[in-house]
């Protein structure tokens, strides 16, 4: 089993000065490593297209509504399942993940590969680490004492991987963003991505 995960929004809790109401994880979950092999040729030669240069990163929030609905059209043949965690930020109390945003991030990784009704088991799992992250070495320690019991393994191992070079962590930014903008409900077109990549949802959770 092969997890992506990446995330919408920002831990911020300035929601009067631009921090984001909802904050999203979204994971793109792959049975089968062949068929994640295939989704990721098909991303790559989209791409190429596209007349995009083999570095660039698909990301939700930096292209047009044209190359995010290709995007989508293109992973939508393939098998692979969606869980999603949101999380409005106005309904969360806790002091802790209000101020902490290592807390925050940890905490929103762990409930929702945790409480997965057992879907993900034994799982190899890689968390975009690019850019201005918060995450420390601890992190994927902390994940495994949280995850695993003798009982029960959740998470085989865990990687940070740069998103620059994944493309099957691009495309979890990709569906993260597409659901982050289906809650929001700020742009007209918030219901346009979710709905190409609906049949693959198999849970999207409110967090309250």
């Amino acid at each position: 089993m092969l997890v992506f995960l990446d995330d919408s929004g920002d831990p911020g809790f300035k929601l009067d000065r631009g921090s984001s109401r909802f904050f999203v994880i979204s994971l793109v979950i792959f049975n089968d490593d062949l068929e994640a092999e295939k989704t990721a040729v098909a991303i790559k030669e989209l791409r190429r297209s596209l007349n995009f240069p083999d570095n660039v990163e698909f990301k939700f929030f930096r292209s047009s509504k044209s190359v995010r609905q290709k995007f989508l059209q293109t992973v939508n043949p393939y098998k692979f399942r969606v869980r999603s965690l949101v999380m409005d930020k106005t309904l969360i109390r806790s002091s802790e993940l209000r101020t902490n945003k290592s807390s925050f991030y940890g905490y929103a990784i762990k409930m929702i590969l945790k409480h997965s009704n057992n879907s993900i088991l034994d799982a190899k799992i890689k968390i975009d680490g690019s850019g201005d992250r918060v995450f420390r070495k601890n992190f994927l320690s902390y994940l495994r004492r949280q995850l695993n019991s003798g009982e029960r393994c959740i998470m085989k191992n865990c990687k940070l991987v740069d998103s620059r070079g994944n493309v099957l962590i691009q495309m979890a930014d990709m569906i993260a963003g597409s659901t982050h903008r289906f809650y929001d409900k700020s742009k007209t077109d918030f219901d346009m991505y979710h709905g190409i990549i609906k049949r693959h949802i198999e849970d999207e959770w409110c967090f309250q």
